[in-house]
Formats: C-alpha cells, sequence, structure tokens
C-alpha cells in the first residue's frame, strides 16, 4: 500500500467535504432569507412628496396675489394722494360766505314759520291780540306780568322756554297774596301762543278754569 498517496487523500477528501458543506450552507441560508417588502411605505412617501408639492405651488400661488394686491394698493394710494392735491383748498371767506347764507336762510325759515298771525289770534279769541301780550295767558293779569317782565321775561318765547321753578319764584316776589296762582300751565300756554295755535289755546283754556291743570 502507497502511504505517501494515502496521506493526501487524506487532506484533499476533507477539504473537499468542508467545501461542499460550505456551498449547501450558503445555498440552503439564502433560500431562507425573509424578503421584506417596502412598496406600501415607498408609495406612502410618494404621496406625501406629491402632497407637500402642490402645497408648496398653492403658497407660491398666494404670495404671488399677496404681491399684485399690494401693487394695486400702492396704486390706489397714489391716486388719492394725487386728486388730494388736485382739489384746491377751500377759503376762510368762502366758509364765511356759506355760513353767513346758512344762518340767514335758516333765521328765516324760523322766521316765517313762526311770524305772528294777528288776523287768525283775532279770529279765535274775538278781539285784537298784540303780540307777546303775556296777558293772553290764562292766569296772568297785568300786575303778574309786569312782574314777569322785570324779570327779563318780556315775550311768549321766553315764557315757554321759562321752568316752574323759574315762574314760581317770580311769583314769589310778590308776596303772598300771589300764592294762590298756580304757573304750572303758563309756558305750555305761551309756547301754543309763540307757535300760533290760537284754536287749541282758546279749547284748552274754556276746558281749565283759571289756567289751572
Amino acid at each position: 500500500m502507497n502511504f505517501e498517496n494515502m496521506s493526501i487523500w487524506c487532506w484533499i477528501i476533507p477539504l473537499l467535504v468542508g467545501l461542499i458543506c460550505g456551498i449547501l450552507g450558503y445555498l440552503l441560508g439564502k433560500g431562507s432569507t425573509k424578503v421584506i417588502d417596502n412598496s406600501a411605505e415607498i408609495n406612502s412617501l410618494k404621496a406625501n412628496n406629491t402632497k407637500l408639492n402642490a402645497q408648496l405651488a398653492e403658497l407660491n400661488n398666494l404670495k404671488a396675489s399677496n404681491t399684485k394686491l399690494k401693487a394695486d394698493l400702492d396704486a390706489c394710494n397714489q391716486k388719492v394722494i394725487a386728486a388730494s392735491k388736485a382739489v384746491p383748498p377751500t377759503t376762510s371767506t368762502n366758509l364765511g360766505a356759506s355760513a353767513t347764507a346758512a344762518s340767514f336762510a335758516a333765521g328765516a325759515a324760523a322766521s316765517s314759520a313762526l311770524a305772528f298771525d294777528g288776523a287768525a289770534a283775532k279770529a279765535a279769541f274775538g278781539k285784537t291780540v298784540k303780540q307777546d301780550d303775556l296777558k293772553l295767558v290764562e292766569g296772568i293779569g297785568p300786575k303778574i306780568e309786569g312782574m314777569f317782565k322785570e324779570h327779563g321775561i318780556k315775550t311768549w318765547k321766553a315764557l315757554s322756554e321759562a321752568s316752574l321753578e323759574d315762574c314760581q319764584k317770580i311769583l314769589d316776589t310778590g308776596g303772598t297774596r300771589y300764592k294762590i296762582h298756580d304757573p304750572a300751565s303758563w309756558p305750555m300756554q305761551a309756547k301754543m301762543c309763540y307757535e300760533g295755535k290760537w284754536t287749541e289755546l282758546v279749547k284748552w283754556q274754556d276746558e281749565h278754569k283759571h289756567g289751572k291743570l
């Protein structure tokens, strides 16, 4: 028996067996490796990317619109400034003349609206009525009329604007004999005289003796 040849095969056979086992082990391991499917995650990332791109495009559109609006606003402001410079300033003389004319017109209108109509007053009372005759007010006689005129109340309008307290104070200056008089209705009657409501005044005086409410 050739021991030299046997020694060589003793080395070759184990090497071949180990090589074959290694190859088989690699093939078996590769076949059992689990393949991970990431397609769903990839698709989700793609969808998010598409959505982000759409939002970015919308943001760019908004920026463009904002820029356009700012430009329009600046142009409008420039037109307003130009228009304000084109309008000539109103002079104080014109303002004074306008105010005077307006005041005159208002005074004329008020004067014509509250003008004393002696004929209408005479027709209602059956006698001649003088303008601002305080005695036309039921409850006021010559002495009380004189007291009111001494205190600056000389017209129907002035009496119509006087308060009950003011009327009572004037009566109190005449002493205790004037305590029986009640001036509560006097401003109201004077107002009807001032406004020319003669028919209403006559009717009211007929219904209220001595001018008492």
